[in-house]
This record gives structure tokens, sequence and C-alpha cells, in this order.
């Protein structure tokens, strides 16, 4: 039987996947998703994503020995030990520890999904191919279907996560799928973008607004496909390898 693929293009809309029953995999490319690959790849024991400023740092209290970073409208907040680029989540600075992450977006999306009975995954470009493969492994042995939640801004699409859910369909057996409208027009956006996904995105606005707030390489790097092989997993609490 074919596996049944949603796209859901807002936020909020983690919670009809989480009714239906399916994987879910949440994509907030610029950057929270790929901030947490990032530091999974680079040593980091776990991550709690954490709604807003005020209780991440209540979690640093209680954890003290925790990272604490994030962003407020791209830029890190007062106090907070890194924020949300992953260019400063280097072996260096996270390796064995903890962080305590919160940003605008890609968290509330977390806290939606944590009342989910299937595994719920995270990603992005930097680990297209593993995610992809891995999604449909998951729905083949659970006998279920897949959403994908392309977080977007503040409820609104975000090209670059949009396209970014069709390059990880495509990574899937597409003829063994039963795709949505939404899934079938991400897989298209995907395949026109092809090797031109950085300059779309570079021209996305998001990533124009972080072009003009000093961040052009996080939107390069964030772009970048197939870096990273691994497939971090949220457990209702904490994201892990």
């Amino acid at each position: 039987m074919a596996i049944e693929v949603h796209v859901e293009l807002r936020t909020r809309d983690t919670t009809n996947a989480v009714e239906r029953g399916d994987i879910v995999f949440i994509i907030d490319v610029l950057r929270y998703s790929s901030t947490i690959i990032t530091a999974l790849a680079n040593g980091a024991l776990e991550i709690i994503p954490t709604p807003t400023i005020k209780k991440a740092k209540q979690m640093k209290q209680r954890n003290p020995n925790y990272i604490l970073a994030g962003e407020r409208k791209g830029r890190k907040p007062k106090g907070f030990d890194l924020g949300n680029s992953p260019s400063e989540f280097t072996r260096t600075n996270i390796h064995g520890r903890g962080i305590i992450l919160t940003t605008t977006d890609g968290t509330k999306a977390f806290e939606l999904a944590k009342e989910s009975a299937r595994p719920v995954l995270v990603g992005g470009f930097l680990n297209a191919e593993a995610v992809g493969k891995k999604l449909y492994e998951l729905a083949d042995e659970n006998n279920c279907g897949v959403s994908l939640i392309a977080c977007g801004k503040k409820g609104k699409l975000s090209i670059e996560d949009f396209v970014c859910t069709g390059r990880i369909l495509e990574m899937m057996p597409v003829e063994e799928l039963a795709p949505s409208d939404s899934a079938l027009a991400a897989l298209v956006a995907s395949k026109g973008a092809r090797e031109k996904v950085a300059e779309l995105v570079r021209l996305s606005e998001h990533g124009k607004y972080l072009e003009r707030i000093g961040l052009a390489k996080d939107v390069e790097f964030c772009t970048r496909i197939n870096r990273y092989s691994h497939v971090p997993i949220f457990d209702g609490d904490r994201i892990r390898l």
C-alpha cells in the first residue's frame, strides 16, 4: 500500500499531522533545524526546545551546565550564551554539553508535536538524503503516513522550507508514495530549483533579512545538500541522535 504524504505549510498545522497519526518531520531551514543538525553532529548531548525566553532562562537555572541558545528577530537574546547560527555550534563550544534552544518559529512546532504517538524527526537540506530514507523506513515499519512540517515564518509560507520538503521527498521512493497536492507542489518546486537552491533561498524574504543583519554566511551554510548523514529525533522532551 502506498504511503500517504502530506506537507503542512504552517507551524500551527503540526496538530493535523499528530491527529492523523503520521510520522512527523519538522523543517525550519533558516535556521533552527540546521542548527540542531549541526550541534548534534559536533557532539552536543541533546537539545531541549523551549518556547519562550522566560522558560529557557528558567530551564538554564535548573541546568546550569547547559548552554543557553536562541534568537529573536534573528539575533541572540540578551544574556544568552549562543545565538542560532550553525557556525556558533562548533565542537569546541558544545561538545559533550546539553543545549537549551528557543527560536521564533521552529520551537513552536515541537511544542505542538509533543503529543505525537509517532516519531518526530528533524532535518533540512543538510541531511536531506538521510532523513528521506529514514522517513520512508519508519512509515513502512509503522504502516502509517508521513507529514512534513514546513515551519515558515510567523504563520506564512517560507520558500526555503517548502522547497526543502520537496527535496526530501525526492530522496524517497516516489512511486511508492501517495502524495497530497501540497506534497506534489513541493516536489515540483524542488525539481524546478535543482542546483539553484542556494540562490533561491538567498532571494527569499528571510534570506534577505539575514543578509541585512550580517548573517549571509548562515544562508549559504544552511543550503548545503547532504552535508550530514544523521537524523535527529525528538522524544517529546529532548532532541537526540
